[in-house]
């Protein structure tokens, strides 16, 4: 599958100031799997060291961190010669060996020149741990496959094209064809196992098994968070997270007989793991954002597949839904932005709220486009109230305009300042790119 973090990686090897890359995401989200490709298909040699299935391996690091003696070893080990601009050198699931992050240091500071990819599960539990070298590494963040890259995957990269370019009127057929993928989107996710699964049977059914599957995994892995962690408040926290994307989060509602002390480090322990992501209130003047209170916020998930199957929803009933924006009370279509916007915007997510005696206003997502706080809202075609909207657009005038997405066809409204556009440019309007209106 061709994912956005290809290019980054070719990039990432010429770039004259190249640091060793760790690479950030949830588990089964494709990391090791684009690392071996790249590896294979841009270097002589590709060297894989998984510290998670060749667990003696951690003893290369015990002796020194020092990064010639240590590749000296690798070579003996693994019978392949390292060199310098022609070898990739990878790190697997390196949370289990505390010692290889902190030889990275070393690696950057006396062989540069060495091409370093680090990835493993759960890594940021392991980084709050040890002595991290700040400023030796450069990081990246892998997600599942957005919509695009969903697209290219099943094999319609002529309609990828035309939701990677500037939004747009497109014919009526265009229109709803793309709308119709996109609800397909909405079952199967981006996890690249159902999206692999769905190529091989066409069968929506045949991707819950597998969602179920992931479910089942990722929850093993919670035994692993922290001994302070409860388990079955983590799985209570998942699943009430998951059936209430949309709504602000509150901790007393993750789970039932827990105090808010331990909810909330539920709760932190999922956005290590990467499974959920916090969308803040901001007060959208200048930069950098102004986070307006760290006890109002809202969250995501990792996946619209795996969150639509953790709800429980029943796909006979909201898949035969024509507005997209209707499926689940609309709580898909929210996830499906917050995923979108996830990628390009630097998995920073935010939101817009003012609570007053006289009244309230929340437009559902702010992102930043040209030194600009643009609102967004998901909304049902152009009918309900956009009181929220109207009323950020006068409150923040140097606001040109703001976004409605739904499942109707583009169209401009400029003596309102709005661009109605189809929920499936969601991807590409988050760039932060120049965008003339």
């Amino acid at each position: 599958m061709k994912r956005i973090a290809d290019d980054y990686l070719v990039k990432w090897k010429s770039d004259e100031r190249r640091k060793p890359l760790l690479i950030r995401g949830a588990r089964q989200i494709g990391k090791t799997f684009t690392i071996a490709g790249f590896g294979k298909n841009h270097f002589e040699n590709f060297i894989k060291i998984d510290f998670e299935r060749e667990p003696g391996l951690k003893q290369i690091f015990d002796q020194d961190l020092n990064p010639r003696r240590i590749c000296n070893e690798i070579e003996i080990i693994k019978n392949v010669k390292i060199v310098t601009g022609e070898t990739l050198l990878f790190f697997d699931e390196i949370q289990e060996c505390g010692n290889a992050i902190m030889s990275l240091r070393y690696f950057y500071e006396e062989m540069p020149e060495l091409h370093i990819i680090v990835t493993g599960s759960l890594l940021e539990f392991a980084l709050s741990d040890i002595s991290f070298p700040v400023g030796r590494i450069q990081f990246y963040n892998m997600f599942p496959l957005n919509f695009s890259e969903y697209l290219a995957a099943t094999g319609k990269e002529n309609l990828q094209k035309l939701i990677d370019k500037e939004p747009k009127n497109l014919s009526t057929n265009i229109h709803e064809l793309l709308n119709r993928e996109l609800k397909n989107y909405f079952f199967i996710g981006g996890m690249p196992e159902c999206v692999k699964t769905y190529i091989g049977t066409n069968s929506i059914m045949e991707c819950s098994e597998v969602q179920s599957e992931i479910i089942n995994s990722l929850r093993m892995d919670f035994s692993k968070y922290s001994p302070k962690v409860d388990k079955d408040c983590l799985n209570s926290a998942l699943s009430e997270i998951a059936r209430n994307v949309g709504n602000q989060t509150k901790y007393s509602s993750l789970a039932q007989g827990f105090s808010n002390p331990t909810l909330k480090k539920a709760y932190q322990a999922l956005l290590m793991a990467k499974l959920i992501n916090q969308i803040n209130a901001v007060n959208p003047i200048g930069f950098p954002a102004q986070i307006v209170s760290g006890r109002i916020f809202k969250t995501s998930f990792l996946d619209i597949g795996l969150m639509n199957f953790i709800s429980g929803i029943t796909i006979s009933e909201e898949y035969f839904k024509t507005d997209l924006l209707s499926i689940y009370r609309g709580s898909l279509a929210e996830q499906f932005v917050a995923q979108e916007f996830a990628v390009n915007q630097s998995n920073n997510l935010y939101y817009w709220s003012r609570q007053s005696k006289s009244s309230t206003a929340e437009v559902d997502y702010v992102i930043q486009k040209q030194n600009k706080w643009i609102p967004v809202e998901v909304k049902s075609g152009s009918s309900g109230s956009l009181r929220s909207m109207h009323r950020y657009l006068d409150e923040f005038n140097d606001c040109s305009y703001g976004i409605i997405l739904s499942s109707q066809e583009y169209k401009e409204l400029p003596e309102q300042k709005l661009i109605f556009m189809p929920i499936y440019f969601a991807g590409i309007i988050s760039k932060n790119t120049k965008q003339e209106h």
